[in-house]
């Protein structure tokens, strides 16, 4: 799952951390590979074409595909470089979001009052998970795919029950 907890120390004392980053399902080496073999395919029937006008003509548009498909990928990999880390503390829950582009939200509440809520329909997605506390409601793991979303949302209820009973 794209997602990992760990413990660690805090000013409030020990404290659990989640941190969520988009599932990669291509690396960066398979990504080469990709477009190399795309582009050679691409190019097969272009060979019997060679010393034609005809060529000239074709060229432009499977060159445009190939490119299409390399910024496709590179969008994706720009998108995928979001993460969230939750901080669970006997105190202080704290939500940073870091977007694609590099910005960092913050939202920080008292454990105490923070409920996790899982949204089975009205989410934007199915079973959209929420943190509730200090009047607002975050999303959390919105890139999750749906199971993980779920399983999410158990140990999430958990550990925070865990943390906020000692």
């Amino acid at each position: 799952m794209p997602y990992a907890w760990s413990t660690t120390r805090d000013a409030d004392g020990p404290a659990r951390r989640l941190r969520l980053w988009p599932y990669r399902s291509l690396p960066r080496r398979g990504f080469a590979v990709f477009i190399l073999v795309t582009f050679g395919l691409i190019t097969l029937p272009l060979y019997p074409l060679l010393g034609t006008i005809v060529l000239w003509g074709l060229l432009p548009f499977l060159l445009v595909a190939v490119a299409g498909i390399w910024w496709g990928l590179e969008r994706s990999y720009r998108d995928g470089r979001m993460s969230e880390v939750l901080t669970i503390g006997p105190d202080t829950l704290r939500l940073v979001r870091t977007d694609p582009d590099g910005q960092r939200r913050e939202w920080e509440c008292e454990s105490y009052w923070v409920k996790v809520r899982l949204h089975e329909s009205d989410g934007p997605v199915p079973d959209y998970v929420t943190l509730a506390g200090k009047g607002r409601e975050l999303e959390i793991g919105a890139f999750l795919s749906q199971d993980e979303r779920r399983a999410l949302y158990a140990e999430l209820d958990a550990a925070l029950r865990q943390v906020v009973a000692r």
